[in-house]
């Protein structure tokens, strides 16, 4: 019999923060599954490999949605980290907290103890951010956030003085005393390499003879006797197991997996589990149910000045980059392309920003539908603009249809169902022109080649957005917490409403989406789930 204190459930960014802080005490016994392979591959490491990680599925589950009526009927594509790490190993590691109204809009949700100056020092005990320590910035966390700006790419420069012409203010910090304005992205990189939550948090960890690591391990359910997890049911190297929680069951498997799993143990909306064929064990109306998302849009323009195409693209450049990489950790590969951007309301009346914008000083134009070719950028000098929602409305829903863990999830996003959503975005595209049509700008743009100037009115805008915009990859809420458990999963203590000894820990409990990208806000939820797992007895 395999008994542990705690059993975490996905080794993404909150498992490994669970891994590190509950094995703090040698007296714990701490098992981690994971459904993917080591980390340790050159292009999770490489922070610019994420573009080729975008498709791999060794390391990805590679998602598919249902099409969606929003976005004209198209399917949307969804990587998911699947590798120690999760998400924090694949994604294009920009540093975004959110805005302090976003967590002080969870505590009014129901949720005491969530508000922004309880979170804040959560914030801070977990980053070790490269200018140091002040009053909202943390200096000696494990997580490594880099300032980067004295290494991009220089045109970055004329996006931000085109974003001061128009008002915006320029802001050194967007994750300090305040979000708002342009600036450049801080990364979770550290001497040129990927700080994933794997390497910040597992790394150190593994070292303790008390945690225990299984990859490849894929959950096929979670055990119940009179509505308390007991146990875990998991495949390692085609051989089932079962492994006893004594204390905890932590389920950190993500916004898809997390409520995946728990419909696969008979947790869930009665309907959903009949139809796919699972004893229901306890009814929870809302598990993956709430399920928001961020959605962007992006316009490609044509430079007069050499950017990232020149440098990835051609046979002699790719050599030069990666030799210098592999040297120095220096140079793009050591970067992400999205570079500078910000946050900014797109008319008067706002309390927060409803528009994120990013510049990105390379372009994929050429690429077929839906690739992410970093390192084959088009071959002409471009560049990119693109903005995302801030906020979201509209909720859709992630359901198994099957009782096999290995048949993935319905994912029916439910994008623009809003027209707040609509306003935003058309009001984002156009302001991605006016910022174009700054001498700023202007000096080093030729054209605009995507949607073009053919595209002008309202409802040409709006089409083209339809037919466009896609996923940013922030999907959250289908564990949502709350105290009504009849539309939410966890309480404020993260505890599944009903249910004794599990806990959901990861960005599937977000109340609502945060302003901005969504890893450091889940990491943050991890390190406050490790202080209330571990004041339950007595050791936070």
């Amino acid at each position: 019999m395999n008994q542990f204190d705690y059993i975490i459930i996905g080794a993404g960014s909150a498992g490994c923060v669970l891994a590190n802080r509950l094995s703090e005490n040698v007296n714990h016994s701490v098992l981690l599954l994971e459904a993917g392979p080591s980390d340790k591959r050159f292009f999770v490491q490489m922070p610019i490999g994420y573009g080729k990680t975008f498709y791999q599925p060794k390391v990805n589950w590679m998602y598919n949605s249902q099409p969606c009526s929003g976005l004209n009927e198209r399917i949307s594509y969804w990587p998911r980290g699947k590798t120690l790490g999760g998400s924090s190993s694949i994604n294009a590691m920009v540093y975004v907290r959110g805005h302090k109204q976003d967590f002080n809009d969870w505590e009014q949700a129901g949720n005491p103890g969530w508000s922004y100056d309880d979170v804040l020092p959560y914030f801070k005990r977990m980053e070790s951010w490269q200018r140091g320590a002040d009053n909202f910035r943390g200096g000696s966390g494990p997580l490594n956030v880099s300032d980067v700006s004295a290494k991009l790419h220089p045109l970055c420069k004329h996006f931000l003085a085109a974003g001061e012409s128009l008002g915006f203010k320029y802001n050194a910090d967007m994750n300090g005393a305040q979000q708002e304005g342009v600036g450049y992205y801080q990364l979770t990189t550290h001497k040129g390499r990927r700080m994933s939550a794997a390497r910040a948090y597992l790394k150190p960890a593994r070292k303790r003879s008390n945690l225990t690591v299984v990859c490849e391990a894929l959950v096929q359910r979670i055990v119940f006797e009179d509505q308390r997890a007991v146990a875990v049911e998991y495949e390692h190297n085609g051989v089932s197991h079962c492994a006893y929680g004594a204390q905890q069951i932590c389920l950190s498997a993500g916004a898809v997996n997390s409520p995946q799993l728990l419909q696969l143990s008979g947790i869930g909306p009665r309907k959903v589990l009949q139809q796919a064929g699972v004893e229901q064990v306890y009814e929870s109306p809302a598990v993956g149910q709430h399920l928001q998302d961020h959605i962007g849009h992006s316009y490609f323009y044509r430079a007069n000045q050499p950017t990232l195409n020149q440098q990835l693209r051609p046979w002699w450049g790719k050599l030069w980059q990666g030799l210098r990489y592999l040297l120095t950790r220096t140079g793009p590969l050591s970067l992400s392309v999205n570079q500078a951007g910000g946050f900014v309301h797109t008319r008067a009346g706002l309390d927060r920003p409803n528009i994120q914008l990013y510049f990105t000083p390379l372009s994929y134009t050429k690429a077929p539908a839906g690739k992410r070719p970093m390192m084959s950028p088009d071959p002409f000098p471009a560049y990119l603009m693109g903005i995302s929602n801030c906020h979201v409305e509209s909720e859709g829903q992630i359901n198994i249809t099957s009782g096999d863990p290995r048949v993935a999830p319905k994912i029916e996003p439910n994008y623009l169902a809003h027209d707040r959503e609509i306003q935003d975005l058309l009001e984002g595209v156009k302001l991605v022109r006016e910022l174009a049509q700054t001498p700023h700008l202007q000096a080093i743009t030729i054209d605009e080649m995507r949607p073009g100037t053919d595209c002008l009115t309202d409802a040409q805008l709006i089409e083209d957005i339809r037919n466009n915009a896609d996923t940013v990859y922030h999907p959250c809420g289908t564990c949502r917490m709350g105290p009504d458990p009849t539309k939410n999963v966890v309480d404020s203590r993260l505890k599944v409403h009903g249910l004794e000894g599990i806990r959901v820990v990861d960005a599937s409990i977000f109340p609502n989406l945060v302003c901005g990208n969504i890893n450091a806000a889940t990491i943050m939820v991890a390190e406050k789930a490790a202080d209330l797992i571990l004041s339950e007895h007595g050791l936070a």
